[in-house]
C-alpha cells in the first residue's frame, strides 16, 4: 500500500506518514515538515514541542501563492517547470539530512520554478506576505543564497510584485507602496490585464488571511 503527502502528493513511506501523523496531525513528506520548523511560520506563536502550531496556513498559503503564479505564466505563453527541490529530486531531502556541504546548500534553496519564453530562461521564487514587504534578509538571512539569478515573486493580499535577488542584494526592497509590480519587470514580454485577472484571484484567495 502507497501512501502520499497531503501537501504535494508526493509518495510517502509507512514510518515518514505516522511520524508526521504523530507529529504534525497530517500525512507529510519530510520536505514539509522541516518547513513547519525553517519557513516564516517559525516566528508564530509554537506548541511545547518547538514546532509551529500554524503551520499548515503558512504551507496552504505559500501553495496557493505558487499555483497563482505558475498559473499567471502559463497564460502568459510561458513553458514552466517545477523546480524546487521535492519536485525536481524526490527522495533527496532523507540524503541530504545532516549534509551540511555548498552542494547540499545549493540544493535545498532550488528555486520554485524555471520559466522559459522567446529562448529565455529565468528562475522564480515564490513567496507569499500579507504584508507585502520583502528584503534580503527574508531569502538570504545567511548570505548563501546560491542562484544569483533568480527572480522573486511576492504575492500579496493587493498585488503581484517582482524583484531580483541581485536588487535584494544592493540593499532595495519590496514595500507595500514600492512599484515593483510584475508588469514593469523588463525581463518579461507580459500583459499587464492578464496580470491584473490573477492579482483579483490573488485577493480571492487571500482577502481574509490573517
Amino acid at each position: 500500500m502507497s501512501y502520499n503527502c497531503s501537501v504535494c502528493e508526493v509518495e510517502i513511506t509507512i514510518k515518514e506518514k505516522e511520524y508526521s501523523l504523530k507529529n504534525y496531525n497530517a500525512a507529510l513528506f519530510r520536505t514539509h515538515q522541516c518547513k513547519t520548523s525553517n519557513d516564516e511560520s517559525s516566528n508564530e506563536e509554537t506548541s511545547t514541542s518547538g514546532y509551529s502550531q500554524s503551520w499548515v496556513p503558512s504551507v496552504i498559503k505559500g501553495r496557493i501563492a505558487e499555483t497563482i503564479v505558475e498559473e499567471l505564466f502559463k497564460s502568459l505563453g510561458f513553458q514552466v517547470y517545477k523546480y524546487g527541490m521535492e519536485h525536481s529530486i524526490p527522495g533527496i531531502t532523507d540524503l541530504l539530512r545532516g549534509v551540511k556541504d555548498d552542494v547540499a546548500t545549493n540544493i535545498r534553496k532550488m528555486p520554485d520554478f524555471v520559466i522559459f519564453k522567446n529562448d529565455r530562461a529565468h528562475f522564480l521564487e515564490v513567496k507569499f506576505r500579507k504584508s507585502g514587504a520583502f528584503t534580503i534578509k527574508d531569502l538570504d538571512p545567511k548570505g548563501d543564497y546560491p542562484y544569483h539569478n533568480a527572480l522573486i515573486l511576492l504575492v500579496s493580499k493587493k498585488h503581484i510584485k517582482c524583484i531580483s535577488y541581485q536588487e535584494l542584494k544592493d540593499e532595495k526592497e519590496i514595500t507595500p507602496t514600492c512599484r515593483n509590480y510584475l508588469g514593469n519587470r523588463k525581463e518579461f514580454e507580459t500583459d499587464k490585464e492578464t496580470i491584473k485577472e490573477y492579482i483579483k484571484y490573488a485577493l480571492k484567495f487571500f482577502e481574509t488571511v490573517d
